[in-house]
C-alpha cells in the first residue's frame, strides 16, 4: 500500500519543495508526495535544490506550482484516468505562523496537519540563508521520519492526523 501526500505552503519554492522531496526520498515507494502553493512564485529557490542535493536527496522534477492543479480532489476523487490527479491521504501545511503567513487551507480532507517551519527563502546574507535552509531541512526530515515510522496502514485518518500534529508539537 502506498500513500499520497501533499505538502502545501504559500509560495511553493522552499519548505514545501523540501517536504515533497524528503517524503519521496524517505518514503521509499511507501509514500508518493507532491507540493503546491496557494500563491506560487513559479520558481524553486536554488538554495532548496542545493540543500537537497547536499544531502543526496533526488530533486528531479521539482517545480513551483499552484495548488489549483490538485484542488479538484479536495472534496471528492476525480474519475480514474491516465491523466487523473492523485487523491491525497495526507496533507501537510508547512508555513510558519510566527511570520504571520497565511497558510493555505485544504477543505474537505480529514487527514491534515500543520508543521510550521520558519521561511528560509528571504534570509540574508546568503550564508545565513543556507543555514536557515539547513535548519528547515533538518526539521522536516525529523518530522517526516517520525511520521513514516507510524503504522499508517492500520491507522484511521483521524489517528494519523493526530499523530502528525503530535510529531510537530513534540507531545
Amino acid at each position: 500500500m502506498s500513500f499520497n501526500v501533499l505538502v502545501l505552503c504559500t509560495g511553493n519554492s522552499a519548505r514545501s519543495i523540501l517536504g515533497e522531496m524528503l517524503f519521496n526520498h524517505l518514503g521509499k515507494g511507501r509514500v508518493r508526495a507532491w507540493s503546491a502553493g496557494s500563491k506560487p512564485g513559479g520558481v524553486v529557490n536554488p538554495v532548496a535544490i542545493e540543500t537537497l542535493q547536499g544531502h543526496g536527496v533526488p530533486c528531479e522534477g521539482a517545480r513551483s506550482k499552484s495548488w489549483d492543479e490538485f484542488a479538484a480532489n479536495a472534496v471528492s476523487p476525480a474519475p480514474t484516468s491516465a491523466q487523473a490527479q492523485p487523491v491525497f491521504d495526507f496533507i501537510f501545511t508547512v508555513c510558519g505562523n510566527a511570520a504571520q503567513e497565511t497558510c493555505p487551507v485544504w477543505p474537505g480532507h480529514p487527514a491534515t496537519a500543520h508543521w510550521g517551519i520558519p521561511d528560509p527563502a528571504h534570509v540574508e546574507p546568503i550564508e545565513a540563508r543556507r543555514a536557515a535552509f539547513e535548519e528547515a531541512y533538518q526539521s522536516l526530515k525529523k518530522r517526516i521520519e517520525a511520521f513514516l515510522a507510524l503504522p499508517l496502514e492500520t491507522m484511521s485518518p483521524e489517528e494519523s492526523a493526530l499523530a502528525a500534529r503530535r510529531i510537530h508539537t513534540g507531545s
